[in-house]
């Protein structure tokens, strides 16, 4: 039985207080192939006293039981992935291999680090004659985007239920399958009722019930600067904890003595992978101005390599992004670049010549941008990279570091002192020198307007915890 119309609370399916009907749209194809109800108020505040419930006992579980139960879940979500993938390449377009491999693989990657996390934890030490603990911080709303839907989801649920908080989920409606999946996992796992719970809906309904709810005692929020802005108005009311994952706009600085037959395509495919559609995505490509013809050789070569089409098609490299406001708020920025004097080096408007139907973006490449342009200040969200080139290693920090957004930053050099140096200086929560492998265990957030918290491993699993000093626990 489909669970597609219903909401997971209390330990049950169960039907909307109001029914509320809307399509999930197929980015390949623009056409509906499911629907979903959104929630109301009313949905949100049976879902919240269900948590606030359960709390009273899943709050006061040891390490030990929390441990076994996200083993559990583990185990089912491996189960699970290829359902995972097939909802996740559906709903947002990602090409099928890369669904499997990089949507669902992250989210599994996020469940077994949070396990072996949990397995060495210390939730109290001694100091003096004091007891120093962490304790649940109590029940969390989780809300949650449509770009990397289980990256989101399980490095924001393993950690909560590793805690002992208990939750009420809203995933993203554009991309909402993957999450009726996921709450399917943790009821096959056993998760106590009320602890999990699963409420769809848009941010101005739902969400904003979340957030200003009296019976929420943190919000952790992922999604853009402007969404996270009202999650933080409407929490405040409340003096609630809010942990939010916002915009960037990532600076990629290529120094003077890197490889760039390497670096420079290495540097497109991050730009464009998931169509563009990373926070994090290395979108600003800084390279010294008197290599940058070079530059623009080797950065077309690898554009014009990547393959868009249907999500289901073998041969597909990029799919389509995720919405028709997608779709046109990329188009617009495009035509920004070219009004406003960069030189378009490939991609362009429009969709791929052979492409009539979908929301497909060229892969698209500007040189000559300037940090003034809407190119450059602006988040793209698609498969969108501007070249800027600079006159010196401090004129390209001092430009990377001109953006109101700070979530990471990329440095390449052959000189690993000199690029450590730069990292020291990058203003961002992330600094990825020469391209290193993801990494799981290290903590994710941003600088400035790109948010606040951390998410991954213990230092997620910190931000869902309160610090309680129990003094005299010992004899004088």
């Amino acid at each position: 039985m489909s669970h597609n119309l219903q909401f997971y609370i209390d330990g049950a399916w169960v039907d909307p207080e109001v029914p509320n009907v809307i399509d999930v749209i197929d980015p390949s194809t623009e056409d509906a192939f499911a629907q979903i109800s959104l929630g109301t108020k009313a949905d949100v505040d049976k879902a919240v006293a269900a948590a606030r419930r359960a709390f009273e006992t899943f709050g006061f579980t040891s390490p030990a039981e929390r441990l076994e139960l996200l083993r559990r879940v583990v185990e089912i979500y491996k189960k699970r992935s290829p359902d995972l993938a097939l909802a996740v390449s559906r709903e947002m377009g990602a090409p099928r291999p890369f669904a499997l491999d990089s949507q669902v693989g992250i989210g599994l990657a996020h469940l077994e680090k949070i396990v072996e996390v949990l397995e060495g934890f210390s939730f109290r030490h001694a100091k003096g004659t004091s007891l120093v603990v962490k304790e649940p911080i109590g029940v969390v709303g989780l809300i949650t985007p449509w770009n990397w839907p289980l990256n989101q989801i399980t490095c924001k649920v393993g950690p909560a239920l590793a805690a002992g908080c208990t939750m009420v989920l809203k995933p993203s409606e554009i991309a909402p399958l993957d999450a009726i999946i996921f709450a399917e996992i943790l009821d096959e796992a056993g998760v106590p009722a009320g602890v999990f719970n699963l409420v769809n809906g848009d941010g101005p309904t739902v969400g904003e019930a979340l957030s200003s709810h009296p019976d929420i005692d943190m919000m952790s929020f992922t999604g853009s600067t402007r969404a996270g802005i009202l999650v933080a108005k409407s929490a405040a009311d409340t003096v609630k904890r809010v942990a939010q994952e916002l915009g960037g706009k990532s600076a990629n600085i290529l120094f003077p003595d890197v490889d760039f037959a390497v670096a420079v395509p290495k540097g497109v495919a991050n730009c464009f992978g998931n169509s563009g559609q990373s926070c994090n995505a290395p979108t600003r490509m800084f390279v010294p101005r008197d290599r940058q013809d070079e530059v623009i050789g080797y950065a077309r070569e690898a554009a014009e390599k990547f393959v868009v089409g249907p999500a289901d098609a073998p041969d597909t490299k990029l799919g389509p992004v995720v919405s028709q406001i997608q779709y046109d708020k990329i188009q617009a920025l495009i035509e920004s670049g070219i009004a406003e004097g960069a030189t378009l080096v490939a991609g362009g408007p429009g969709r791929p010549a052979d492409l009539n139907r979908g929301y497909y973006i060229r892969p698209t490449v500007f040189a000559d941008v300037t940090p003034e342009m809407r190119i450059s200040r602006e988040e793209i969200f698609g498969p969108v990279l501007s070249i800027l080139p600079y006159d010196s290693v401090e004129d390209a920090i001092r430009m990377a570091n001109d953006t109101p957004y700070g979530l990471a930053a990329y440095v390449q050099s052959a000189d690993l002192d000199q690029a450590r140096k730069a990292a020291a200086r990058l203003r961002a929560g992330a600094v990825h020198i020469n391209y290193p492998a993801w990494d799981s265990g290290v903590p994710f957030g941003g600088y400035k307007q790109s948010g606040n918290g951390r998410e991954y491993a213990e230092y997620g699993l910190e931000d869902f915890l309160e610090t309680k000093a129990i003094l005299g626990y010992e004899a004088a």
